[in-house]
């Protein structure tokens, strides 16, 4: 019984060095947008969100993400430690560090150790400091709701613009690739002296 809970947790300690810690994410991020930025530096087995339990609405800004290998887990980290990292289009650099147990939600219990829980009685001086720590959490919950809502709002500004900037390159490519196609940048050249070169590559002046 003790050794088949030995190779569980010696199992679990290998997913842990396999797995990369994301920090800094936007709440807009999903799974797929995760697996597709990771997927460059190799296998990407797992995309487990934690839950922000300070924020009513329960939106995630990291994640456990388990690659294939440790070593592709070891490149992640230190890739994303060395340049800035950009996930879903947003203009701050998610940040990576290697994972560990306490991480885990469902981590098994190490070997050998034992949990004990007891209620705190009211005269206990322990007691005050729990209620100090509760409503800490309570302000620190007010003020990331508000904090979030800001920054939602930023996102959405700014995921705007840039399907905006998107849409106008776009139309400008269209545009230059129909001057070629009619022939107008022939004419236009013949005007101002200039010569335009269209081989098997895209079209230029010179």
């Amino acid at each position: 019984m003790e050794s088949g809970k030995q190779n569980e947790y010696a199992a679990f300690e290998e997913k842990v060095r396999r797995t990369v810690y994301l920090d800094n994410l936007s709440p807009n991020v999903t799974e797929s947008v995760v697996r597709t930025a990771l997927d460059q530096y190799g296998t990407v087995k797992s995309v487990e969100f934690i839950p922000n339990y300070l924020e009513p609405r329960n939106m995630p800004q990291c994640a456990l993400v388990e690659m294939e290998k440790e070593k592709q887990a070891k490149v992640v980290i230190s890739t994303l430690s060395e340049f800035p990292f950009m996930m879903s289009g947003m203009p701050r650099p998610v940040r990576a560090r290697a994972a560990v147990a306490e991480m885990f939600g469902d981590r098994p219990r190490m070997p050998g150790q034992q949990i004990r829980i007891r209620w705190l009685d009211t005269a206990d001086p322990d007691f005050e400091v729990a209620s100090k720590l509760k409503q800490l959490v309570k302000r620190h919950a007010t003020e990331t709701a508000v904090m979030l809502k800001h920054q939602l709002e930023k996102e959405e500004k700014l995921a705007k613009q840039q399907g905006e900037t998107l849409k106008a390159n776009y139309k400008k490519y269209e545009m230059l690739d129909s001057l070629m196609a009619d022939g107008a940048a022939r004419r236009l050249a013949r005007c101002y002296n200039l010569r335009v070169s269209d081989d098997s590559g895209p079209s230029t002046f010179h």
